[in-house]
C-alpha cells in the first residue's frame, strides 16, 4: 500500500502541475500517456511495437489525435483530412497483409484498428476537455473518476456481497457499484456549490451527467479488466508500482472524457 500512495503522491506531482500549465506541455505528456497505452495493448496481443504494425499504429495514433479546431498553439487540422489519412494508414495494413503472406492476418488488422480508436478516442476527448473545456471541468470529470473507484472500493469491502462481474473482476460488487455512484454525485454536488461549474451545469443535470459518467466510468474499468482476463494478463504493465501499467490507471478516463464531451453538446 505504501507502494501504490507514494507512487500516486509523485504522478499527481508532476501531473498536476502540467494540466494547469496546458499548451504544449500537456499535449507532450497525453501523446506520451497514449503512446505507453497503446504499447501495452499491443503488448498483451505479442505484436511487437518496433514492427510495422507498431509503427503505423502509432502514427495513426498521434494523427487522431491532433486537434481538429483552432487552439492558441495549433491551428488544427481538417477533420477529413485526419479521417483520410487514418483511411490511408488502414490500406497501408491491408496491403501489408499480402506482402507478408498473410502472417499479419485480417484479425491482426482488426486489432490494430480497434486498439487505435479505444486508445485514440479516449486521449483525443482527454485534450479537448483540457483545451475547450478548461481546467475546471477537467479536474471534475477526475473527481468524478476518483471518487466513483475510491467510493466502489471501501463500501465493497464494507459491505459487498452480491458480485457485479465474477467472470471478469471477482472482487467487484453491487453495493461497491452503486458507492461508487453515491459517490460521484457528492463529488459533483460540491464542485456544483463550491466552485463555478454552474456556468456548465444546471442542478439536474450536474446530477445526471455525474451518475452517467459514474456508470460509463466503471464500464470503462470493466472493459479494461475484460481485455487483460482475456489476454491472460493481470496488469497492463509495471510502469506504475502498485499500480500497473498506464492502462489501469486511464481506463476510465477513456470512457468518461468522450462521454463528457458529448453530454455537452446536448
Amino acid at each position: 500500500m505504501s507502494q501504490r500512495i507514494i507512487t500516486a503522491i509523485i504522478a499527481a506531482l508532476i501531473f498536476i502541475p502540467i494540466v494547469f500549465i496546458g499548451g504544449i506541455p500537456f499535449i507532450i505528456l497525453i501523446y506520451m500517456m497514449a503512446t505507453l497505452c497503446l504499447f501495452e495493448i499491443f503488448r498483451m496481443k505479442k505484436i511487437k511495437f518496433n514492427s510495422f504494425a507498431g509503427i503505423i499504429s502509432t502514427i495513426l495514433l498521434w494523427v487522431f489525435l491532433l486537434p481538429t479546431n483552432d487552439v492558441y498553439f495549433f491551428n488544427g487540422i481538417e477533420l477529413d483530412a485526419k479521417i483520410a489519412l487514418f483511411f490511408f494508414g488502414v490500406l497501408l495494413f491491408l496491403c501489408y497483409s499480402f506482402v507478408s503472406k498473410n502472417s499479419f492476418s485480417f484479425d491482426t488488422i482488426g486489432f490494430c484498428v480497434l486498439a487505435i480508436l479505444y486508445i485514440g478516442i479516449g486521449f483525443y476527448y482527454i485534450i479537448e476537455t483540457r483545451n475547450i473545456g478548461g481546467v475546471l471541468l477537467f479536474f471534475f470529470a477526475l473527481f468524478l473518476i476518483w471518487a466513483t473507484d475510491s467510493g466502489a472500493y471501501f463500501v465493497g469491502r464494507a459491505v459487498g456481497k452480491r458480485k457485479l462481474a465474477p467472470h471478469i473482476s471477482p472482487n467487484k460488487t453491487i453495493e461497491g457499484s452503486i458507492g461508487g455512484i453515491v459517490s460521484a454525485v457528492v463529488v459533483a454536488l460540491l464542485f456544483y456549490f463550491l466552485s463555478d461549474i454552474q456556468e456548465s451545469f444546471e442542478f439536474v443535470e450536474i446530477l445526471i451527467t455525474s451518475i452517467v459518467l459514474s456508470i460509463f466510468g466503471q464500464f470503462g474499468d470493466l472493459v479494461e479488466s475484460g481485455l487483460k482476463r482475456f489476454y491472460n494478463v493481470k496488469d497492463s504493465g509495471k510502469i506504475l508500482p502498485g499500480h500497473g501499467g498506464m492502462l489501469d490507471r486511464v481506463d476510465s478516463w477513456l470512457f468518461v472524457m468522450p462521454l463528457l464531451n458529448f453530454l455537452q453538446l446536448l
